[in-house]
């Protein structure tokens, strides 16, 4: 089996809503659930080892994808701007999550590389606090030293929603990742205060001009968490071409998205989608940016997923259909793990 340390994840939202449900969260990581995709039975059975756990604010309504039209096209209007009170309020409840966890032995927060794994290590997952949209931070940044602290060693300055740090890509297909405006002022110092700190940048829903600043601003690999292959499927949070060159070259790495509107041909929502359009998007990243550049991002607890994975439970899945692709055994080390790690230990000066 190969471990797998997974680029992205949900799992925090998923267990912040069954809080508010009035569910334990710490029980239904801890002893498993039907509901979403990851608890620790299901990571174990399916060698996820740890990953990035993302803190992100939900928007206050349900998001659902806009309905195709009779060509299969749909463009999802942007969410609006949320407020930042609120947000933070959010963000700490999902952190205490984490927290708890960690006390009650559900996984263990990781600060460092080592730390990752040690816990892999011991035979518990190994969790690194991410946060997906920067909603939550006030424009003096003061609240990123008070999370950086408490252990947030990645974000992504949006989410597909503006916020006062810089513009997100819409969910939409077909359609260019260049679609509006990149980093604020607020957004470059942004920039600068996570490289001085040593948080990682990730660039998964920011739109092209976007990626575009930040890659002339930071001194960190450029890293797409949970992205797949605009050339391949066509929609707005994909990576062209150039972008992926530009990964390449500073090396840094994307991770595949699970999500099927991100493999498929025709950007459906539908589960039943083969592992061959996963094992595709990862052969053209391979082909396009070499092998060390090329990791996982699952989006579990986030996305619709193939079936044939289902859930972290059928993560090997993958790997057996990568394997059959001729993929050796040091490749997918690399795949499922090892690219994370070099990356981020870059990213946070080790």
């Amino acid at each position: 089996m190969q471990l797998v340390f997974d680029g992205h994840n949900d799992v925090l939202l998923r267990l912040w809503r069954a809080h508010s449900a009035g569910v334990n969260p710490i029980e239904q990581f801890i002893n498993g659930t039907t509901d979403g995709h990851i608890d620790a039975p299901r990571a174990k059975a399916g060698g996820l080892a740890g990953g990035l756990c993302a803190i992100y604010i939900p928007s206050m309504h349900d998001f659902v994808l806009t309905e195709p039209d009779a060509r299969g096209h749909y463009n999802t209007p942007m969410d609006t701007p949320l407020p930042r009170a609120s947000s933070l309020d959010i963000a700490l409840q999902m952190a205490g999550i984490a927290f708890r966890l960690e006390r009650a032995g559900g996984w263990r927060l990781c600060r460092s590389t080592s730390d990752i794994r040690k816990a892999m290590d011991d035979g518990v997952f190994a969790s690194v606090l991410h946060m997906e949209g920067c909603e939550a931070l006030d424009a003096d940044l003061a609240t990123l030293e008070t999370l950086y602290a408490a252990g947030l060693r990645s974000l992504g300055p949006v989410w597909s929603r503006h916020n006062i740090f810089g513009h997100g890509v819409p969910f939409a297909y077909p359609m260019s990742p260049d679609t509006g405006p990149g980093l604020t002022p607020l957004g470059f110092e942004l920039i600068k205060t996570c490289n001085k700190l040593g948080i990682a940048i990730d660039l998964a829903h920011i739109t092209e001009k976007g990626f575009w600043d930040v890659a002339k601003t930071t001194d960190q690999p450029l890293i797409a968490s949970h992205s797949n292959v605009h050339a391949l499927t066509p929609v707005a949070r994909n990576l062209t071409d150039k972008q992926m060159d530009a990964i390449k070259e500073s090396k840094g790495l994307v991770g595949l998205n699970y999500a099927v509107t991100m493999l498929r041909d025709d950007a459906r929502d539908f589960a039943e989608t083969p592992l061959s359009d996963m094992v595709r998007h990862i052969d053209y990243m391979v082909e396009r940016m070499g092998i060390d550049c090329v990791a996982l991002g699952s989006d579990f607890d986030g996305a619709t997923v193939p079936a044939d994975i289902a859930d972290a439970s059928g993560n090997q899945n993958l790997i057996k259909a990568l394997k059959a692709a001729g993929y050796s055994e040091t490749d997918l080390a690399k795949i499922a793990r090892e690219n994370w790690l070099r990356v981020l230990g870059g990213a946070w000066h080790e």
